[in-house]
This record gives C-alpha cells, structure tokens and sequence, in this order.
C-alpha cells in the first residue's frame, strides 16, 4: 500500500508539473496570436487564455491541498481515510522542497495572470469577465513574489516580471494616482535581494537605471543604462531597450542631440517599430535647429507605418503628416518632445530647472493650431512644479479648446482627466473631480491612447474610498 501511495503522489506531481508546462505554452501562443493585432486573433488569444487560466487555477488549488496535507503528516496530525480519498492524494514520498518549487512553478503564471487582469479598464472588463478571469492585485503581487523567492526555474523571470511592474507598469499606468515613486521602495529592496546572485546582468542594471530615473536621477540613470548596454554586447534586444532609455533620459534632459542619436540607431537596427523611432528622431532632430533634416525623416514616418492597428504608429503618422507637408520649426518640435514626455508620463522624472524651461518652450510657441495642447502641456508642467492653481487655470482652458478637436482630439479628454485628478486632492472638490473623470471617460471617443487613459481613469476612481460605480 505504501509503493501505491508514493506512486500514486509521484504521478500526482508529475502531472502538476505537465500541466503547468502546458499552460505556459498556452500563454505563450496566446502572446504570439496578439502580436498579430487582428479581430480574429484576440478572440482565438483570449480562449486560450482562458484554457491557460483554468489549469493555472487548478494547480494552485491542487498544489494548496498537497502542501496542507504534508504540514499535516509532518506534525503527526491524522487523516481520515475518507479525505485522502476524497482529494485523491497520498501524501507519502513528497518532500517539501519538491512541494515549494511546484508552488513556484504554478504561482508565477498564476500570479501574472492576477496583476494584468486586475489592471484592465473598465471598457473591457465585460469581455474579461467572460472569459472567466478574476484580477486581485495583490493575490498577483504575493504569487509573484512567492515565485522569485521560490528554486523554480522560472524565478528569475518573476524577479524581472515584479521589477517591471514597479518600475516601469505603475508609474506609466498612474495606478498609484499622483504618487510617481509609488513602488520604488519594493523595487529597490528586490534589487538589493538579487543584486549579489547577478553581479553581471544587463537586465538588473537596466532596473537599476529605472528607479534612478523614476527618483530623477537623471546622470545617474544614464551612467547605469550605458553599464547595461556595455553588459548587453551579444544580446541585441536588451541592447535596444537600454537605448531607448538613454534616449528618453536624454530628452528628459533636453538633450535633443544625444536623443537624436539614439532614436537614429533604434530606428534603423530596431524590428519593433520603426515608424515611430523615426518620428521620435524627427523631433528630436528638429529640436536641435535642423529643420531640414527633421522633415526628411517626417517623410520616412508614413513609409515605415506597418503596423495599421497600433496606437504608438497612427499616433506617429498623423504627427508626422503635418510636417511632412510643411516645414516644422524648432519651437514645435520641442513641443512635440515635451507632448510625448507627458504621453509618456515622463515629465514626473524632469528637473525642477529642465520643467522651467519646457514651461518657457511651451509659451514660445504661438501656432494657434497648438494652442489647446500648450495649455494640456502648461497644466501637466505646472501640477509638476506644484503650482496647482495654475495648473488648474491652464487644464480648464484645454478642456474648453474646440479647435483641438481638429488638431489634437486627445487633449480634452486628458484635460478632463488631469483636471479630476487634481481635484480629486481637495476633499471638498472630489465630487466634481469624479464627475470630470467620468466625462473624461464617458463622452469622448476615437481619439488617440483612449485606453491607455482609460486605464488611468480606472485606477483614479478605484484609489477612492467610494469608488464609482462601474
């Protein structure tokens, strides 16, 4: 009987271990059916999504059971033969060790599953429920971590997953509303934890040029994302990610040459997305002085558009287009630097003095085309600096901009939105704030990022005691 029993839980982990397996495959297919960006895809991505979830699930729960019952036989507690049967498990010849790597294996999709679920807005929350997934961030965050802690291979990636969470998924989504270094202090402690396991690793380093970036520590952040680079000589990939850093790091700074130069590389070595490294390119060349060479590139940006469902691309062709048929000066395309930092949500990371001068660059501008995204750019700029009320006065003249409907359709939605959020601060001004978040939300639609704000909007209400209803 207890040959049947180890034999019984050995072929009991095994299959844990394949179906474990088989769902990560699957969501992995998933991943390569959405790169596709087709209708058709999403569907046929979302159902095997669903397959993925259900075995993730059932694992956990599996894993769970085994795990009690072992605690149990350890401490010399007996069980009933009824409840052995009843979970079809022997707990005989399992050891803890064999028990924690599962739990590993299973709580780093499981946990991934639960932090991106719980950050998608409410538009498609209707398809997501479904489908049948749940979205508990923290049930995500403590997966996860109980994943990069465990002796699963895969704890490295659950490592890297919860450093790019921090670093990178809750500043750029607001998910901790006005609070940019929300998550810095998780990230810094994992860093310390790994720091010594991986001495060497481009990636670590490129973390660590993240937080630096994120506490605006911008010379700092640059130094560590040259490290990564330098680090990185036979991985292509993580290369081209330290670049697009250095650029950002550098249009931060205003260093349009600098960013130039790294946008040119990416632009020409990238597979990602050319067409809008080469807008950013063109910006930043222009930003220099040369509008001559700025606009060649403008006219490349249409000619590189592959891409025809992608927010990053249309973005990029329809600001480009503009150019393409009219000599761009300096002064707009600084305002198109400083307008992709604050799509971004980069100007957070900006200097007090850099802030100063991007509010002097905005002003400089007089086309009365871009006057509704001045004013966007104006508030965003002053709500850094901590002027509030002039924040205030500059988002409510965007929000009331009509010509930018023509030009720019984005900027009276992320006006409302900007303009809630601040008065989300005042308690005495929250209902109204919640009434322009839902404007925002509500009676705009067709312009360009609609859900990357309406992921924003989502983590705004949902940061209130009462949260909106839905």
């Amino acid at each position: 009987e207890q040959v049947d029993g180890r034999k019984s839980t050995l072929s009991m982990i095994d299959r844990l271990q394949r179906q474990i397996i088989v769902a990560d495959c699957q969501v992995y297919l998933a991943v390569l059916s959405f790169v596709k960006q087709e209708l058709s895809a999403y569907i046929k991505g979302g159902w095997i999504l669903r397959k993925a979830w259900k075995i993730y699930n059932k694992c956990y729960t599996d894993i769970n059971t085994l795990q009690e019952i072992y605690q149990k036989k350890t401490t010399q507690e007996s069980l009933t033969s009824d409840a052995a049967n009843d979970n079809h498990i022997a707990a005989e010849g399992v050891t803890e060790d064999s028990l924690n790597r599962l739990k590993g294996a299973v709580s780093f999709g499981y946990g991934l599953f639960h932090l991106c679920i719980s950050m998608v807005p409410p538009n498609l929350l209707k398809i997501i429920n479904l489908l049948g997934f749940p979205g508990d961030r923290l049930q995500g965050l403590s997966s996860l971590m109980y994943a990069s802690e465990s002796k699963d291979m895969k704890a490295p990636l659950a490592t890297l997953a919860l450093l790019w969470y921090h670093t990178v998924v809750r500043p750029f989504f607001a998910l901790d509303g006005s609070d940019n270094k929300a998550g810095l202090k998780e990230a810094k402690e994992i860093l310390a934890k790994k720091e010594s396991a991986y001495p060497n690793s481009s990636l670590f380093m490129f973390f660590k040029g993240r937080i630096q970036r994120l506490e605006c520590q911008i010379n700092s952040a640059l130094t560590s994302f040259h490290t990564a680079l330098e680090l990185a000589t036979d991985q292509r990939e993580i290369q081209h990610v330290c670049l697009y850093e250095i650029g950002w790091c550098s249009m931060i700074e205003m260093n349009f040459k600098d960013a130039f130069e790294s946008f040119e590389r990416l632009k020409n070595e990238s597979r990602w997305s050319q067409c809008y490294y080469a807008y950013l390119t063109a910006v930043c060349q222009g930003a220099t002085g040369d509008v001559n060479g700025a606009q060649n590139v403008f006219k490349e940006v249409q000619k590189l558009f592959k891409r025809k469902n992608n927010q990053i691309e249309q973005f990029s062709v329809k600001k480009a287009d503009r150019f393409r048929k009219q000599m761009p000066t300096k002064e707009l395309c600084v305002l198109a630097s400083i307008e992709v930092l604050y799509l971004w949500k980069a100007l957070p990371n900006c200097s007090l003095s850099n802030l100063q001068h991007m509010s002097q660059a905005c002003q400089d501008v007089d086309d009365s085309s871009a006057l509704g995204l001045r004013n966007l750019l104006l508030g965003a700029i002053h709500k850094c600096l901590g002027n509030s009320e002039d924040a205030v006065q500059f988002f409510q003249r965007a929000a009331k901009d009509e010509l930018c409907r023509q030009n720019n359709l984005y900027v009276q939605p992320y006006a409302c939105y900007e303009l809630g959020c601040l008065l989300l601060d005042n308690p005495e001004t929250v209902p109204k704030g919640k009434t322009l978040l839902l404007q925002a939300k509500e009676e705009f639609t067709g312009y360009d990022f609609e859900n990357r704000l309406h992921v924003r909007i989502h983590a705004a209400l949902a940061s209130l005691r009462e949260v909106v209803p839905q």
